[in-house]
């Protein structure tokens, strides 16, 4: 959430869109930093559950909506945004996972922010050739804790990059 706020994508009373929260923990830092409004779209109901406790919990609930809903499966009435965030599927269980993710940033229309493997190597081809810009800014190590069944350790870790895409 700094490297977005160093950008100036970030700005305090803006309205952000967390694409696959999980958790929730993108949506909910934005509204710590000065966000006036998080809707966290994720499609697993159990971590909407999660996530919803954890909104809950920090007394956010009147800033924050948790959308139990599959990304790009129908047009939605709840992506109006100034910023999107976003840690897509990696495509690593089935390919083109994160296609739905970024052709919903690209019909919201605003600044995004995505998280993904830095073994990706389509993302600045997917946006360009719409005539947005895209910037892979940063890598990481990325902790992944055992969560679905087809992860082999208790705990691992992946490269990730950090990418900033804009509209033309």
């Amino acid at each position: 959430m700094f490297d977005i706020r160093a950008f100036n994508d970030f700005v305090d009373g803006c309205r952000v869109v967390d694409l696959g929260s999980g958790n929730g923990i993108l949506g909910i830092g934005a509204i710590l930093m000065g966000a006036e409004s998080a809707t966290l779209v994720e499609v697993d109901e159990e971590s909407c559950k999660v996530c919803r406790r954890n909104v809950d919990s920090l007394g956010l609930s009147e800033r924050v909506r948790v959308v139990n809903s599959q990304i790009g499966e129908k047009e939605a009435d709840f992506y109006a945004a100034d910023l999107v965030i976003s840690n897509p599927p990696w495509g690593a269980q089935r390919a083109a996972a994160d296609r739905p993710f970024l052709e919903t940033i690209l019909s919201i229309g605003t600044t995004a922010h995505i998280l993904h493997s830095s073994e990706a190597t389509h993302i600045q081809n997917f946006f360009n050739k719409t005539g947005w810009s895209s910037e892979k800014y940063g890598e990481c190590d990325f902790a992944l804790p055992a969560t679905y069944g087809h992860h082999a350790s208790k705990r691992g870790r992946t490269r990730a990059s950090l990418w900033r895409i804009s509209p033309p």
